[in-house]
């Protein structure tokens, strides 16, 4: 009966992107932030290089700094991960150019950096993260992301939590492959379904990028059945391995969870 329901609106209000568009989506696996592991920070150069190595694709986060760039890395603050304080958003990009990341010589790259050393060789995942809290303007980093992937040939792809930023890609981008990230954590009520629903029609993505710990999904396998692309994050374990092969085209992986 839900699918009656639903099914039609879904069409009307976030039709399946072309087949050919999306094809190469399910054709790899994403190392989660890079093949990070001791020594090798989330997000670094070196993570990015060794999953080259590998044959992986890579996931990896961006922000936008002071002077407009866009920038990769996870957090909104730079404490967890740098020996530095205080917000990103507060320096430029090359003064983050100089902070080492912890553990490592390796420092914060700009995504044109990082774009450089993929040379289009794997799949890219760039999520692009937009606390609302801090102020930051979608549109602002929206036009970042994209005039750094301006000329890049590789296979790459934008995603995101925010049905915003997948919609601007939708409406100043449409070429771009987008995603929607999606996570059922503390939403499986009512409210948490028709959020989804209304978050799904706004954001119009070709793919979803669904919580590991959600599936199976009723939800995530209808977008699945009528064409959207199903990856998945975050696979850590052989375990969850074996439930992104049975419910997903795709891992977004890291530690144990890496073939």
């Amino acid at each position: 009966m839900r699918s009656l329901l639903f099914g039609p609106l879904d069409r009307w209000r976030s039709p399946p992107p072309g087949p050919t568009k999306v094809a190469w989506l399910g054709q790899a696996e994403y190392a989660h932030r890079g093949l990070h592991s001791a020594g090798v920070p989330e997000n670094s150069p070196s993570a990015f290089a060794a999953a080259i190595v590998k044959g992986m694709g890579i996931e990896c986060d961006v922000q936008r700094s002071r002077d407009g760039q866009a920038v990769v890395f996870h957090d909104a603050e730079l404490d967890r991960l740098t020996g530095e304080s205080g917000p990103l958003a507060a320096r430029t990009s090359a003064e983050l150019g100089k902070i080492a990341l912890t553990g490592s010589t390796d420092t914060i790259p700009t995504l044109p950096q990082l774009l450089a050393q993929l040379g289009g060789k794997v799949p890219l995942l760039i999520e692009i993260k937009s606390p609302r809290r801090s102020g930051i303007r979608v549109s602002a980093l929206c036009l970042a992301v994209k005039r750094a992937l301006e000329g890049y040939l590789g296979p790459h792809a934008i995603m995101s939590f925010d049905p915003r930023v997948v919609h601007w890609f939708a409406v100043h981008s449409a070429m771009t492959v987008r995603g929607l990230v999606v996570t059922e954590e503390n939403g499986q009520t009512l409210q948490g379904m028709v959020k989804r629903r209304l978050s799904l029609w706004h954001a119009r993505p070709d793919f979803l990028a669904y919580d590991i710990r959600d599936l199976p999904s009723r939800f995530a396998a209808a977008q699945r059945k009528r064409g959207l692309p199903l990856l998945t994050w975050t696979v850590r374990s052989a375990q969850l391995r074996e439930r992104a092969a049975r419910c997903a085209d795709a891992p977004i992986a890291e530690g144990d969870g890496v073939a």
